[in-house]
Order: C-alpha cells, then structure tokens, then sequence
C-alpha cells in the first residue's frame, strides 16, 4: 500500500531532518524501509544507536509496527517505515521557518538542557502550551519544533506532556 507523509506545518519538518540526522539512523531507516525488522535485529547490527534510531522513528510515527514469532517462539514487535513517500507543499514566514531550522539543527546538549526544562515544567499533568512558550520566552513555533524533536515530550491538543513508556 502506498501511504503518503503529506507536510502542512512547519514543525512537522524537525522529525524529518532528525530522521536522517546520523549514518546510523539512516541506516535504520533504509532497513526499515526495504523489510520488517525487530528490535533485536536492529540492536544486534547498530547496537543501542540503532536501538534509539528506531524507537525515535516510532515516536516520530514514521515506522508501523506488527507482531511476528522470534525464532524461539516468542512474540517480538517488529518495525517497518509506514510512509512510502514525503509531500511538502508549503509557503512559511521566514520567522517560522527559522524557529523550525533551529530547532532541528540545535546541539544536542543545548537541546537536551531546553528538553530537561520543559520536562520538569509539565509534570506528571501537562500543561499548556502557550503557557510553557511565555515562560521559556520562545514562540510557539520554536515550542512545537522543539517538541517534535524530543523522545520524550508529545502534544496532546494543546497541552505538552510527558511522554508514556
């Protein structure tokens, strides 16, 4: 079946470039993309930033995911890419798609810093998003982008919450 990303939304472009962001989380993605892998596959090949690469595609929803029997007789999870193709068909103000770049190509540790802060400021509950965008002083364009890179962070409406294991 052939299933179609389309892109409407700026922030809905962080994921993208996070996707391919790493030779490894290439690599996945290109496994992923030909035949269905499980976990341990993918972690016996790239070890655990393999094992990260495909679980952030899970977040990401760029993967589907089905049970198949181990070898041994066990149930595991197995992942393969859920989009065959990406559409962007987009026209943006130059501040928003600035606030989107930024967010995807920020350091890693300055990332992991604004990420550890918006964690603790939602809590357990969540809390809104306009809310948690005036107290970090960004707009909520930088808020969404940066959400959408987090593992461990999603919206739910209009509320950012921490993410479920």
């Amino acid at each position: 079946m052939t299933r179609i990303k389309v892109i409407t939304e700026p922030a809905e472009l962080v994921p993208m470039f996070r996707a391919v962001d790493t030779k490894v989380k290439r690599e996945v993605l290109k496994l992923v993309t030909l035949e269905w892998h499980t976990l341990q596959d993918i972690e016996r090949q790239f070890g655990s930033a393999g094992r990260d690469a495909l679980l952030f595609f899970e977040k990401m929803k760029l993967v589907e995911t089905r049970w198949q029997t181990s070898t041994e007789g066990k149930p595991e999870k197995a992942y393969h890419t859920y989009y065959t193709s990406f559409h962007i068909n987009a026209s943006w103000p130059v501040y928003e798609i600035s606030d989107v770049l930024a967010a995807a190509v920020m350091e890693e540790k300055e990332f992991q810093k604004i990420e550890k802060q918006i964690h603790e400021m939602v809590g357990a509950q969540g809390k809104f998003a306009g809310d948690v965008a005036e107290v970090l002083g960004v707009t909520f364009t930088m808020l969404k982008s940066l959400v959408k890179r987090s593992t461990k962070l999603d919206y739910r409406g209009h509320r950012i919450e921490r993410l479920k294991e």
